[in-house]
């Protein structure tokens, strides 16, 4: 793996330029009232014609998305940048960095990205109608700063022409077993949002001696959260230790000897936001994409397509999935991901060699 730039590094320059120029955002004096999709807004996003969506969602659904809203909202395209969550957080420090307003709407898989875009001051405060009326207050930042667009859980994975299910490690312990060495793979916290959610809850409720006794396992280590579900699909290794849960249900909707395990301490969870830009070169745009997207019809083909879980109370589960309420859930922390993130980075590199 490349050597990571750190938040902290990343950082620096940009808030020496928020106490100079238009990044910087005063202090609100309250929450913002709650906006609906009108015919007003439609035809000023009309008017702008293009929105940016800079997502860590895996790309085939980040597309079908921007697709889909195209086809809602003729004449709006949605130019989508898709990339790990490290990456769309490092690459948006640095174009601000450079004075360069270019995204207008973001999607991350770290909390803690948020906490840092809020503290910059970069983020319009803005609170979908729909939203209000349809999320439980967990799932939203009362003073409009984020909406969480999807619940990500990170579970095992095993291909299941290399291992029974009977036969499978049904925990975190039992993937320290010398039968499964050589055969795992597990994504880097440093490219990931939801695998650094993952790997800071796995180190805080486990031990980093724990991650030290895996690395032992010589584990194959991959980038995205996307990328180790396609190394059990190819059969390349038995065993998914992290990533994206809801690719492996879909790759077994569609026929492949894939399944997943939840484990038995706890599957790893991190809340996925989106977000508004102050600087938001297309706002209107920006505000009809954030209200679409988080709206029932977007919220649908969350579920549907992405079989990812939706925070909307009115969409629908498909047949099949377990109900996140029925999983054992480890806790997130994004305060903690924030102020831990660089040490995160630097401890496993060291553990894993990479």
């Amino acid at each position: 793996m490349k050597k990571t730039i750190t938040r902290r590094s990343v950082l620096k320059g940009s808030a020496a330029l928020a106490a100079t120029t238009a990044f910087a955002q005063p202090l609100r004096a309250a929450p913002p009232a709650p906006e609906a999709i009108t015919p007003a807004l439609i035809e000023a996003a009309k008017k702008e014609g293009k929105c940016s969506f800079y997502t860590a969602m895996d790309l085939e659904f980040a597309e079908r998305l921007g697709k889909t809203f195209e086809q809602k909202f003729p004449g709006i395209a949605v130019r989508v940048e898709r990339s790990g969550a490290e990456r769309v957080f490092t690459r948006i420090a640095q174009e601000y960095q450079s004075n360069i307003a270019a995204v207008d709407v973001a999607n991350t898989a770290d909390q803690a990205h948020v906490i840092i875009w809020k503290k910059e001051g970069w983020l319009l405060p803005f609170l979908p109608q729909e939203v209000v009326e349809n999320y439980d207050k967990t799932y939203y930042d009362p003073e409009g700063f984020e909406v969480v667009t999807r619940v990500l859980v990170s579970p095992f994975g095993i291909n299941t022409n290399l291992v029974k299910m009977e036969d499978a490690p049904k925990s975190f312990a039992d993937l320290l077993d010398p039968k499964w060495a050589g055969k795992m793979v597990k994504a880097h916290p440093a490219y990931s949002g939801t695998i650094m959610n993952a790997t800071f809850q796995i180190a805080r409720d486990l031990g980093w001696g724990y991650l030290e006794k895996l690395a032992k396992q010589r584990v194959l280590q991959v980038q995205s959260a996307t990328d180790t579900p396609k190394k059990i699909a190819l059969g390349e290794r038995a065993i998914m230790i992290d990533g994206a849960g809801y690719l492996v249900i879909r790759n077994k909707e569609a026929g492949q000897p894939v399944d997943v395990i939840y484990p038995a301490e706890g599957t790893p969870v991190a809340t996925s936001p989106s977000v508004v830009f102050k600087r938001a070169p297309n706002p209107n745009a920006a505000k009809l994409f954030q209200s679409w997207m988080h709206g029932r019809e977007g919220q649908q083909l969350l579920v549907d397509f992405a079989r990812q879980y939706s925070a909307h109370k009115q969409t629908v589960e498909k047949p099949g999935v377990r109900k996140l309420a029925d999983i054992k859930l480890m806790k997130e922390d994004p305060e903690g991901v924030e102020k831990g993130a660089d040490e995160i980075k630097r401890r496993y590199g060291q553990i894993f060699r990479v």
